[in-house]
């Protein structure tokens, strides 16, 4: 995947578990995205939580998607508390989630003229964000297609006409992870957008399909405990198991780390 590598520079880059992020906030988030919706040159925007630094450790192509995104922004407090322990400068204001952000999103693409493709969500879903969207951005261009279609053959290649047909300055693709990352890989040279936009389940969230609980527990990290006790059954074992995991390998790589630099036989003159 050939992608757009300008305008990120001022971003410090942060590496754990051999997985990297930027150091970024929520409206230089929205900053780049539109920007480089103006470049002619593909532009990859990738992000992660627990999950995705877990899915990077037992998947080498997940990692490559990550390591090779142009920009990457946290989307979860237990990767930054995971850069704190390391000793990484970062605080809440470097973790967005897309529904807080989809709407000032919206209206900088309509302020500057860039279209907005939306695939993802149940069918219904996509109607309904786009409503919600063009009632807060009425002059957006925007257009989208449920996520609920199969991801080769005859479906896949309806679906990528679609979006050719109206060549989007931002392709918004919603799947889950790593499907959305899989189908962004296996598509990307054969897709007229300029900017690829993974990001889950956030139109499940901003419409309201999909509960993510109060306030105080999504701007406190607990969100995911809110999640997990809606829908304990698809969900317990990405938390229970996977944040474990994730802090697991991290201190297993820091202890590593030191013992390495411990057993280094120090210099003699």
């Amino acid at each position: 995947m050939a992608t757009n590598k300008i305008g990120i520079n001022h971003f410090d880059e942060i590496e754990l578990l051999g997985t990297k992020f930027h150091k970024v906030r929520v409206q230089e988030l929205i900053n780049f995205i539109v920007k480089s919706a103006s470049i002619d040159k593909k532009t990859l925007v990738g992000n992660v939580n627990v999950r995705a630094m877990n899915f990077a450790c037992e998947m080498s192509w997940y990692k490559d998607f990550i390591n090779r995104s142009d920009l990457v922004f946290c989307d979860g407090f237990g990767v930054l508390l995971g850069a704190k322990m390391c000793g990484c400068p970062v605080n809440s204001e470097h973790r967005m989630t897309c529904p807080d952000y989809i709407e000032e999103l919206a209206k900088q693409c309509e302020r500057d003229n860039v279209s907005l493709y939306l695939l993802a969500g149940k069918p219904g879903v996509v109607d309904k964000a786009i409503d919600k969207l063009k009632f807060i951005a009425p002059d957006l261009k925007v257009k989208g297609h449920h996520g609920y279609f199969h991801k080769s053959g005859t479906e896949n290649e309806y679906v990528v006409n679609e979006i050719n047909q109206f060549k989007p300055g931002i392709l918004y693709v919603g799947f889950g992870m790593p499907l959305q990352e899989r189908w962004i890989i296996d598509n990307f040279d054969r897709i007229n957008a300029r900017v690829f936009l993974p990001l889950g389940a956030c139109l499940d969230f901003y419409t309201g399909a999909v509960y993510r609980g109060p306030r105080w527990m999504t701007n406190s990290g607990l969100e995911w405990l809110s999640r997990m006790f809606t829908e304990p059954q698809r969900l317990w074992q990405r938390y229970i198991v996977g944040n474990p995991l994730f802090f697991y390998r991290l201190l297993k790589e820091r202890f590593t780390k030191r013992f390495k630099n411990n057993s280094k036989p120090s210099s003699t003159y």
